[in-house]
C-alpha cells in the first residue's frame, strides 16, 4: 500500500485527571482501564499545574543510538528486498547484473509479479489461460494498455530463470534478453541486508536523504574491493575471475583468450583447463592470461602437489579425459561434464558455475537486526543533527512541519523499494547509568523542595513500579526497563516496531519534552489475530525466524491490518503527556522530530492471570523469562499482611491456580515412579543454572533433575525431555512442600477476608440502638484498622466517615453554645433559632455513638481545678509541676474550656520559669552556660509570667548579677581597645582573676584572658630564643615584634625588639646598595650564594626562586649558621661544575660566521630570545652569545701604549653571569665590621662572611701562582716590553691626542668625545698587533685559567682577576677583530651622544664604591650600543661580524 494514500486510524482514548484523581495514580489507572483496554492504548494528560524538571545532567549525557533504515524496517518491504537481493543474486552468478524495468514510470514489483503468476497457478498456466491481464490489474497497472505482454516479457526474461532455478530443475546458460522499451531499465543494487549487519557504518557517510537506490553506479575495480571490506565479502573466493555480476575489470587488460586481444575483457565465457604440454609454446601461448595470487603461486612449480590437485575432479577424483575437465569461475574447482547431474553433452559457453556456488542462491535468510552507530553523541549535538536532517528534508523550519505531513511521508518511505532514508534513534538507554528525566532522591546531589516532591510523586516513573499496588515491587533485583526506567532520545522518522511487553505487562511512557511521538495501538484480544496476519502476508521473515515480533525489529502499515480485520487507533503524543499500553496490547510508532522520552513497565493486580498466560505462550515458544512468575507469587503468599486488599484476593486466586496445578504435575512424577526428592532454594540460583533444557522456562516451584546429568533439568511439563538415564536416577527438587503451599493459600484467604469481618463489625456499629451505642473511640478504631489493612474505598467506609464527621460538627457546635461564643462555624448569627436547636438535638440523638453531656463535665473540672488553686493559695508554696500538668491535659480533653484553664497555664508557666531561674543561679547551671543573653531573656520572660512573691525575689537576684556582669564586661572592653594606653601584665591578670568569680559567660573576660595567655606565652618565646646558643635569627624576632604590637599588654622587652630588627633592616638595605645593581631581578641572598642553577631558560622573564633556594636549604635551616656554611661549601663546588658544563654546551653554539662556511643557524640566543643579528657579544664566563642591543658593551680602558694590546680590557660579562656591582673586598670588610656589632642573625650575613672568605682564600691562592719564579719572570717581561713599546711611542706627531686626567677621563671614565679621533688612530694599528707576546708553561696556564673562572664566579672585586686575565690574553693571538669592532662600535655609537655622556658621568661621579674597572662597568649598563649603520663602507667591510 502507497504510503502517500495512508489512512490515520481513529483516535485511542484521552483522559484528563483532576487533581484529586491525579493523586492515586493505581487507582486513577484502574478506574479508566474498562475503556482503555478496549483500545490497548491511551493518553493521559496530568494537570496543567504538573511539570516535573528535566533532571538529566545534559552536559554528562552521552549515548550511541542505533542505526534505522526504513524500508528495511516495514515486513512486506524487507521481503521484497530480500527476493531482489536473492534474484540479483541469481543473475550475478549467470554473469549479469539484475536491472529492473519501468513500467507507467514506476519500477516493475517483481516481488509481487511472482508472487501473483505463483497464485495464479504458475507461467505455463498463466500463459495458457492468457491471464496476463488479471496479473497487470492485480499488480495496479490500468487496462488497455497491452501491459500484460510487458509483464509476461519481463516474467520470462528475468523471474521466469530464478523460479525454475529455485524449483531445483537443469538450467540451460541463459542471460537475461535486453528489452527494448521507452522506459529505460534501472540496474538494481542488493541491499544484502543480513550481511550489512555485521559492517560498521563509514563514519563519513551523510544522514539518510531521499536517495534513490535505483540509480547507475560506477563498476567498482579490484582496487575497490580490496579498500571496500563489504565488497570484499560479497567475492566468491577461489581462483578465477570474482563477482561476475559486477563487471570487474581486471589490473592487466590483456585478452583472456587467443584470438581475443582486440576486446578489451569481457571475462572469458568458459575456461577449460587443458593438460600442460611438455614444450614450451602451451605455455607461453597462455602465460599472458590474468590469473589470479592462487593461480599464480601454484604455476610457480609444476611439480607441486596443490598444483596437480587442481586438475582433479571434484565428483569422481579423477584427472584423466582433461578435454572434459570444466572450470568453475566462481570456486576454481573441476568438474568432468560427464559427471554432472544432469550431464553435459559439450562445454558450455560463457561462464559457468559449479554446483556448490549455485547453491549460494537457496540460503535461507538470516536473522535481521540494528545495527549501532560508530559515533558518539550529547543531547546538543544529537538535536543539531535532527533538527538539521527535518529541516533539509522538508525544506522548512522544523516547528512548521505538520504531524499528518510527516506521517504519510513515512508510510511512504518504508514501504519504498527506491528511497533510502537512514534515521538514527536513541533507544533503551539505561536511566540507572545516564540519570533519569525525573528528579531521582538517590543521594547524588541535593534537591531543592520542588524537585522532593516530583521525586515522591508516584506518576515519576522512577517510582510507580514499586507503589504499593504494584507487583512489581515484589522483585527485589532492578529489572533495567522494567523496574527501572529506559531512555529514548529521538529524530524524525526514528520508529519503534510492533511489539508487546516482556510478560505482557503494562508501560507508561512520558515524553518529557521535544515534538510529538505518534502511537499505534492494538488491543490486547486482537493480538493473535494481529500475528496471524503478519505470518500470513509475510511468511518468508517468519519461516527462519519464529519470534520475529518479540524482536522490535519490524513493523507494518496499519491500513494493511486494518483492512485484514485487526483493531488499530493511533495518538500523538506531545511533551508532558503520558501513554499506557495495557496487557499484550501490540503497539508501535515513530518520532515527529528530536524528542526525550522516558519509559517503564508496571504490573497491577488485574495484570497477574494474563502474566501466568504469557509464561504459558513462552514455554510454547521456548522463549527465556525475565523473572519467575511463580516465585513472585510465592514471595507475595509469603507476606500476605503488606498486600493491598485487591492485590491479596488477586494473589489468592493466583496461587490456587497454580498451588492446583502443581499439585496434578507432582501426582504424575509419582504415577512414574519419582520418588525422590530434595529441597532447593532456586531463588539463590543465577537464572541459567535453573532454567528448563527444554522450554527454557525460569523453575522454581519444582524441577525435576538427574543424578547421572546433573547440569541439566527440567519443568515437570517436559518431565520426558530431561535425559535417556532410567527413571530411578531422576529425583525432584522442590522448593515448598505441598502443605507449606497450602499453608500460604490459607493466610492470603484469611487477609483477602478480613474486610468481610471488618465490613460485619462496622455495620453493627453503624446500626446499633440507643442503649447498647458504643463510644466515639470504638468508631475511630473501626477507621483506623480500615487504614491500616489497605482496605479499598467502599460504601461501609464512606458511612463510617461520614458518622465521624457528623459528630464532630456536633461537638463543636456544643463547644461553641456552652462556652457562649454564640458563633456558628462558618456563618456571622449571634443566636441559634428554635429550630436550628431542634435539628441539632434531632441529630446527635441519631448519632451512632454514644454523646456525653458537655456541660456536666465541664463545670466538674472547673470546680476541682479552683480547689486546687484555693489550696495552693493558702499554703503560700510552688505547686507541683506534675499536678498542674495532670489538671491541664484533663482540661484540653474537654470539648469546651473552663473558667480555671488560664490560671492552670499561668501557674504552669510561673513554675517553669522559676525552675529556670534556679537552674541558672544555682551551682548545676555552670558557669559555661550562663551568658549576658540568658540572664536578659530570663528577666524579659519574668516580666510576662504572673507574679508572686517568688517570682518577684528571683527578679531582684537576676537584676543584680546582670548589673555586675555589665560593670566587668565594659571594663575588659576597655582593656582591650588597641588606640587607649595598653596596662601592664600585671594590672590585667588582676582584672580576669576577680571577674572570674562571677557566675556568667563573659566575652571580653574570655577575650582578655586569651590575650594574657598569649603575652604569657610571647615571654616565654623570647627568653627561649634570648637564651639560645645563637643569636636570634631577623625571621623570629620579626614574628615575635608583629605578635607583641597586636597584644594589648604593655610590655618593655618590645622596644628593645624593634630596635633590634630596625639595624638588622638598615644593615640589609646597606648590603643591598652596594651589592645590587639598579632594578636588579635578584635578591640580595641570591647574589652572595653560589650561582648553581645555570641549566636553565635564560630568557628574559623567567620568574626568579624564592630565597629559600638559593642554597637549597628551608626555611628552618637558613637558622643554622654551620648548615649554612656547609651549603655554601657544596654550592662553590656545584657552581664550578655547572659553569664547566655550560661553557662546554655554548662553545658549540657558532655564530654568524657560520653562515658564511655552510652551519645552520642558532634558533634563538641572547636572553631577548629571538634569532641572531649584529653585533654579537660573547660571554666570557658562560660562552653564550648576547646581542649587541640587548647587554651593555665591555668597557674599553685605552692602555698607555697602544701597541700594549694585552692591556685593554675586552672582557664582557653577560648580565647572567655578572648579577651584582661586585664591590672591591675593602667595602666587604666594612659590612662584616657593621654585622659584627648587630644582636641579629641574619641569612645574608652568614652568606656574606663566607663570600669574604672565599675571596680572601683565592685572593692567597693568585698571589701564591703569580709570585712563582715563573710568572713572576713573564710579569717582568711584559713589564719591559711594554716600556720599550712606550718609548717607541713618544715620538708620535702632535696630532695624535694623549688622555690624561682631566682631558679624557674623569674619575675612571673614558670621554667618548674627546677618544673618538684616539680610536681613529687606533684602527689602522689593530691588524699589526702581533702575539703572543709571551710563553706559559701547560701547568702555569691550567692553573691560571683556572684561577680565572674561580675569580669569574666571584661577585668581588680583586685586583690579581685583572692580572691574570693580562697574562693569559698576552699569552694569546690578539683579538683582531674584537677590537677592530669595539673600537668602530664605539667611535660610531657614541660620537654623537657627547652632551648625554657628559651628563651621565656627572651623576656617577659621586656613586658609592665607584673603583675603576666596576665603575665603567656600571656606567655602560645603562647604555644601549648603536648598531653599524654609520661606518664608511670601506671600514665596515674590515670588520668582523663576531665580537
Amino acid at each position: 500500500m502507497d504510503g502517500e494514500d495512508f489512512v490515520p486510524p481513529p483516535e485511542c482514548p484521552v483522559f484528563e485527571p483532576s487533581w484529586e484523581e491525579f493523586e492515586d495514580p493505581m487507582g486513577y489507572i484502574a478506574k479508566i482501564r474498562p475503556i482503555a483496554e478496549k483500545s490497548g492504548i491511551c493518553k493521559i494528560r496530568p494537570p496543567p499545574d504538573w511539570q516535573p524538571p528535566f533532571a538529566v545532567e545534559v552536559d554528562n549525557f552521552h549515548f550511541t543510538p542505533r542505526i534505522q533504515r526504513l524500508n528495511e524496517l516495514e515486513a512486506e518491504t524487507r521481503v521484497k528486498l530480500n527476493y531482489l537481493d536473492r534474484i540479483a543474486k541469481f543473475w550475478e552468478i549467470q554473469g549479469s547484473s539484475l536491472k529492473i524495468p519501468n513500467i507507467e514510470r514506476r519500477i516493475l514489483d517483481l516481488f509481487g509479479l511472482s508472487k501473483i503468476v505463483a497464485e495464479e497457478g504458475g507461467f505455463e498456466t498463466v500463459c495458457k489461460e492468457r491471464r496476463w491481464a488479471r496479473v497487470a490489474q492485480k499488480l495496479g497497472y490500468p487496462p488497455g494498455k497491452n501491459i500484460g505482454s510487458l509483464l509476461r516479457s519481463h516474467y520470462e526474461r528475468i523471474v521466469y530463470p530464478f523460479e525454475v532455478f529455485q524449483a531445483g530443475a537443469s538450467l540451460p546458460p541463459c542471460k537475461p534478453r535486453p528489452y527494448d522499451s521507452d522506459d529505460v531499465d534501472k540496474e538494481y543494487k542488493p541491499h544484502s541486508i543480513p550481511l550489512r549487519q555485521s559492517v560498521q557504518p563509514s563514519k563519513t557517510s551523510s544522514y539518510g536523504r531521499r536517495a534513490n537506490r535505483l540509480q547507475k553506479d560506477p563498476e567498482p575495480t579490484e582496487e575497490d574491493i580490496e579498500k571496500n571490506p563489504e565488497l570484499k565479502k560479497l567475492q566468491i573466493y577461489g581462483a578465477g575471475p570474482k563477482m561476475m555480476g559486477l563487471g570487474l575489470m581486471a589490473r592487466d587488460k590483456g585478452a583472456r583468450k587467443k584470438g581475443m586481444e582486440a576486446f578489451p575483457l569481457p571475462p572469458t565465457d568458459i575456461t577449460v583447463k587443458e593438460e600442460m604440454g611438455k614444450n614450451d609454446e602451451d605455455y607461453e601461448s597462455r602465460k599472458d592470461e590474468p590469473c589470479t595470487k592462487m593461480t599464480m603461486r601454484l604455476r610457480r612449480n609444476l611439480n607441486n602437489a596443490q598444483f596437480v590437485d587442481s586438475f582433479v575432479c571434484r565428483m569422481c577424483g579423477r584427472g584423466d579425459e582433461d578435454e572434459k575437465l570444466l572450470l568453475c569461475d566462481g570456486c576454481d574447482d573441476n568438474y568432468h561434464t560427464f559427471c554432472l547431474l544432469p550431464p553435459l553433452a559439450e562445454p558450455p559457453k560463457g561462464d559457468w558455475r559449479c554446483p556448490k556456488c549455485v547453491a549460494e542462491c537457496k540460503r535461507p535468510a538470516e536473522a535481521f537486526g540494528f545495527e549501532q552507530a560508530t559515533r558518539e553523541y550529547t543531547l546538543q549535538s544529537f538535536g543539531e543533527m535532527a533538527d538539521t536532517f527535518k529541516a533539509d528534508y522538508f525544506n522548512m523550519p522544523v516547528h512548521m512541519v505538520p504531524t499528518e505531513l510527516v506521517e504519510r511521508e513515512f508510510w511512504r518511505l518504508v514501504s519504498s523499494i527506491e528511497e533510502d532514508v537512514t534515521v538514527e534513534y536513541g533507544a533503551d538507554i539505561h536511566s540507572k547509568e545516564f540519570g533519569s528525566g525525573f528528579p531521582v532522591n538517590n543521594g547524588r546531589r541535593e534537591l531543592t523542595l520542588e524537585e522532593q516532591e516530583y521525586a515522591r510523586s508516584g506518576w515519576n516513573l522512577n517510582v510507580m513500579p514499586v507503589l504499593d499496588q504494584s507487583v512489581l515491587c515484589h522483585i527485589n533485583g532492578d529489572i533495567s526497563g522494567m523496574k527501572v526506567p529506559w531512555l529514548y532520545v529521538g529524530m524524525v522518522f526514528s520508529a519503534f516496531c510492533w511489539h508487546i511487553e516482556d510478560h505482557w505487562s503494562y508501560s507508561i511512557n512520558y515524553l518529557h519534552w521535544g515534538e510529538p511521538k505518534t502511537w499505534y495501538g492494538v488491543p490486547g484480544f486482537a493480538a493473535e489475530h494481529l500475528e496471524d496476519v503478519m505470518k500470513r502476508l509475510t511468511p518468508e521473515l517468519f519461516e527462519f525466524q519464529p519470534d520475529l515480533l518479540h524482536q522490535l525489529v519490524t513493523i507494518m502499515n496499519p491500513n494493511i491490518l486494518m483492512a485484514h480485520g485487526v483493531p488499530v487507533v493511533r495518538t500523538n503524543q506531545c511533551a508532558g503527556e503520558f501513554v499506557i499500553t495495557f496487557p499484550r496490547a501490540y503497539h508501535s510508532g515513530f518520532n515527529q522530530g528530536y524528542n526525550f522520552a522516558e519509559a517503564v513497565n508496571f504490573c497491577t493486580a488485574d495484570w497477574l492471570p494474563a502474566g501466568r498466560s504469557c509464561i504459558e505462550h513462552y514455554r510454547r515458544l521456548r522463549r527465556y523469562c525475565v523473572f519467575s512468575h511463580e516465585e513472585l507469587a510465592c514471595k507475595m503468599a509469603a507476606c500476605p499482611e503488606r498486600l493491598d486488599l485487591n492485590l491479596a484476593a488477586a494473589t489468592h486466586r493466583e496461587m490456587f491456580s497454580i498451588v492446583q496445578e502443581e499439585r496434578q504435575l507432582r501426582k504424575g512424577l509419582l504415577e512414574k515412579g519419582i520418588t525422590e526428592a530434595e529441597r532447593e532454594a532456586f531463588e539463590l540460583l543465577p537464572d541459567d543454572e535453573r532454567q528448563c533444557h527444554k522450554c527454557k522456562t525460569t523453575c522454581f516451584l519444582s524441577a525435576l533433575a538427574c543424578t547421572n546429568c546433573p547440569e541439566r533439568l527440567v519443568c515437570l511439563y517436559h518431565t520426558q525431555d530431561l535425559c535417556p538415564c532410567p527413571t530411578e536416577k531422576h529425583y525432584l527438587r522442590y522448593r515448598y512442600t505441598l502443605d507449606e503451599l497450602l499453608a500460604m493459600l490459607h493466610r492470603l484467604k484469611v487477609r483477602a477476608e478480613s474486610f468481610d469481618s471488618w465490613a460485619t463489625r462496622v455495620k453493627d456499629a453503624l446500626e446499633k440502638e440507643e442503649k447498647v451505642k458504643q463510644g466515639m473511640e470504638h468508631l475511630e478504631a473501626l477507621k483506623a484498622e480500615a487504614t491500616e489493612r489497605k482496605f479499598p474505598d467502599n460504601e461501609l467506609l464512606q458511612r463510617l466517615n461520614a458518622a465521624l464527621s457528623d459528630f464532630q460538627h456536633c461537638q463543636n457546635i456544643s463547644t461553641e453554645l456552652l462556652t457562649n461564643s454564640h458563633s456558628r462555624f462558618g456563618g456571622s448569627l449571634e443566636f441559634m433559632t428554635m429550630a436550628e436547636l431542634k435539628t441539632l438535638v434531632e441529630k446527635m440523638h441519631n448519632l451512632p455513638c454514644v454523646f456525653t453531656p458537655l456541660e456536666q463535665s465541664v463545670e466538674h473540672f472547673d470546680t476541682q481545678a479552683q480547689a486546687f488553686l484555693d489550696g495552693c493559695e493558702c499554703t503560700r508554696s510552688p505547686p507541683s509541676q506534675e499536678q498542674v500538668q495532670a489538671l491541664l491535659e484533663e482540661g484540653d480533653a474537654l470539648v469546651a474550656e473552663a473558667p480555671a484553664m488560664k490560671l492552670l497555664r499561668g501557674l504552669q508557666e510561673q513554675g517553669r520559669w522559676l525552675s529556670e531561674v534556679r537552674r541558672t543561679l544555682g551551682p548545676q547551671g555552670g558557669e559555661a552556660s550562663v551568658t549576658l543573653g540568658v540572664l536578659r531573656g530570663l528577666m524579659e520572660a519574668g516580666c510576662s509570667v504572673p507574679q508572686s512573691t517568688a517570682v518577684e525575689t528571683a527578679m531582684a537576684e537576676l537584676q543584680e548579677l546582670l548589673t555586675i556582669a555589665e560593670r566587668w564586661e565594659e571594663k575588659a572592653q576597655i582593656c582591650l581597645e588597641h588606640s587607649r594606653q595598653k596596662h601592664p601584665l600585671s594590672t590585667l591578670e588582676a582584672i580576669v582573676n576577680e571577674a572570674t568569680q562571677i557566675p556568667v559567660q563573659l566575652p571580653n573576660i574570655l577575650s582578655l584572658q586569651a590575650c594574657l595567655g598569649r603575652a604569657r606565652a610571647w615571654v616565654t618565646d623570647l627568653e627561649e630564643i634570648q637564651n639560645g646558643e645563637h643569636y636570634p635569627c631577623l625571621d623570629d624576632l620579626e614574628g615575635l615584634v608583629a605578635v607583641g604590637r597586636d597584644l594589648p599588654v604593655l610590655m618593655d622587652e618590645l622596644r628593645q625588639l624593634e630596635l633590634q630588627v630596625t639595624s638588622a633592616h638598615s644593615w640589609r638595605e646597606k648590603a643591598s646598595k652596594t651589592f645590587l645593581k639598579k632594578n636588579s631581578p635578584h635578591s640580595l641572598l641570591e647574589v652572595l650564594c653560589p650561582y648553581v642553577n645555570r641549566q636553565r631558560d635564560r630568557r628574559v622573564g623567567k620568574e626568579l626562586g624564592a630565597d629559600t633556594e638559593s642554597l637549597g636549604l628551608t626555611a628552618q635551616d637558613l637558622r643554622d649558621p654551620a648548615a649554612i656554611v656547609l651549603a655554601f661549601k657544596d654550592g662553590e663546588k656545584r657552581e664550578k661544575e655547572a659553569i664547566q658544563r655550560l661553557q662546554k654546551v655554548n662553545l658549540t653554539k657558532p655564530g654568524l660566521e657560520s653562515e658564511t662556511r655552510g652551519a645552520p643557524f642558532l634558533s634563538f640566543i641572547c636572553m631577548c630570545g629571538q634569532p641572531p643579528r649584529l653585533p654579537l657579544l660573547r660571554c666570557h664566563l658562560c660562552k653564550d652569545w648576547f646581542h649587541g642591543g640587548c647587554v651593555p658593551f665591555p668597557s674599553l680602558s685605552p692602555p698607555a701604549s697602544p701597541h700594549c694590546w694585552w692591556d685593554w680590557n675586552t672582557r664582557f660579562l653577560c648580565p647572567l653571569c655578572q648579577r651584582s656591582r661586585r664591590p672591591r673586598l675593602e667595602t666587604i670588610l666594612a659590612l662584616l665590621v657593621a654585622l659584627q656589632r648587630l644582636p641579629v642573625r641574619l641569612p645574608e650575613g652568614e652568606a656574606l662572611q663566607c663570600l669574604t672568605e672565599r675571596a680572601i682564600n683565592w685572593q692567597g691562592r693568585a698571589k701564591k701562582a703569580l709570585e712563582s719564579p715563573e710568572l713572576k719572570k713573564v710579569l717582568e717581561t711584559l713589564q719591559k716590553l711594554k716600556e720599550s713599546l712606550g718609548k717607541e711611542e713618544n715620538g708620535i706627531s702632535d696630532d695624535v691626542i694623549v688622555l690624561s686626567d682631566s682631558e679624557g677621563m674623569e674619575d675612571g671614565h673614558i670621554d667618548w668625545c674627546t677618544f673618538v679621533p684616539w680610536i681613529e688612530h687606533l684602527l689602522p694599528l689593530v691588524p699589526s698587533l702581533k702575539g703572543p707576546v709571551i710563553e706559559l708553561s701547560p701547568a702555569a696556564r691550567a692553573q691560571l685559567e683556572d684561577l680565572q673562572l674561580e675569580g669569574d664566579l666571584l661577585e668581588v672585586t680583586l685586583d690579581q682577576t685583572q692580572v691574570i686575565y693580562r697574562l693569559l690574553q698576552a699569552a694569546s693571538q690578539p683579538p683582531h677583530h674584537a677590537l677592530h669592532s669595539l673600537l668602530l662600535q664605539r667611535s660610531t655609537g657614541r660620537s654623537g651622544k657627547a652632551k648625554d655622556s657628559k651628563r651621565k658621568r656627572k651623576s656617577q661621579r659621586g656613586a658609592p664604591g665607584s673603583e675603576s674597572v666596576p665603575a665603567c662597568h656600571d656606567a655602560s649598563e645603562s647604555k644601549k650600543t648603536c648598531p653599524l649603520q654609520q661606518a664608511s663602507p670601506h671600514t665596515t667591510a674590515q670588520t668582523h661580524s663576531e665580537v
